[in-house]
């Protein structure tokens, strides 16, 4: 699953892709260095950035706290129309926690969303993936990124994400959406201190209990610079190429079923061998 980010301010390569050519452009390039899916979205989801609740696009911008729904449509819809019109048989995931941009991205081409609150913010998610039949990703996060800098450690990190992602999805089920269409993501990164990441790397084989697809994004994330760190600075995104590959290695090892990745031709490469080990 290649990363396309249509936002100005994500912490790896804001302002990169938010003209839509070169979004397409990109994505295109990502298909052919080996991705299977490409995942969009037009609104961060960094670090204290505030995300909810969000005003009306009637709010004045100098007021907005997070971005509208009409600014997060005007971004992601025309990139899919074009890349589907590019590449019709490309398969596109959109990145997003409402359910109106999820609805208008799919009616655009995508296949599927793939949420980050675990379709927990908006109301109106888990009865609008029901409705839509599409692939749904439900990704485990602790708060929300304005919280992250003052949520209490957690006795267990691994048995905490595994117990919340279990009652999430039988609450997406609930509300109609299909099991086979879920797929978990236990959110390495998000609402997890640096420490906290390493037992989920050390101990991902245990998310296989939930009977669930399994996908990860450890991609350039900020644990893997402060393991890289030296003389008390962490590696900054650009030279967190080969910590992202040991990551994804050890949970491709460890039976994840998707990979999501910035640096899809290296991935793609080390996927291949890694497949070899474990089939």
């Amino acid at each position: 699953m290649g990363v396309l980010n249509i936002t100005p301010d994500t912490f790896t390569d804001g302002e990169l892709h938010l003209d839509r050519d070169k979004a397409v452009e990109h994505a295109l390039k990502l298909l052919d260095d080996g991705a299977d899916i490409i995942d969009l979205g037009g609104e961060s989801t960094r670090p204290g950035a505030t995300v909810l609740p969000f005003e009306p696009d009637s709010a004045p911008p100098a007021t907005r706290t997070a971005v509208s729904e009409s600014e997060e449509l005007q971004r992601v819809v025309p990139v899919i129309e074009q890349l589907k019109k590019q590449r019709p048989d490309s398969t596109i995931s959109v990145d997003t926690y409402k359910a109106s941009v999820a609805r208008a991205a799919i009616k655009a081409g995508a296949e599927i969303v793939n949420d980050v609150s675990g379709f927990r913010w908006d109301p109106q998610m888990r009865k609008t993936l029901a409705e839509l039949k599409c692939g749904a990703v439900l990704m485990h996060m602790r708060g929300r990124p304005e919280e992250w800098h003052k949520l209490p450690p957690p006795s267990d990190i691994v048995v905490q994400v595994k117990r919340e992602l279990r009652d999430w999805a039988d609450a997406a089920q609930m509300a109609g959406v299909k099991r086979e269409r879920i797929v978990l993501d236990p959110g390495f990164g998000f609402g997890k201190s640096f420490q906290e990441n390493y037992p989920l790397l050390k101990r991902f084989e245990e998310f296989h209990q939930l009977r669930y697809p399994l996908l990860v994004g450890v991609s350039r994330k900020s644990f893997l610079g402060r393991a890289l760190a030296r003389y008390g600075k962490d590696a900054p995104t650009n030279e967190r190429l080969f910590a992202t590959l040991a990551g994804e290695t050890a949970v491709i090892l460890k039976g994840a079923h998707i990979i999501r990745t910035h640096d899809v031709k290296a991935c793609a490469d080390a996927v291949r061998i890694a497949d070899i080990v474990v089939s």
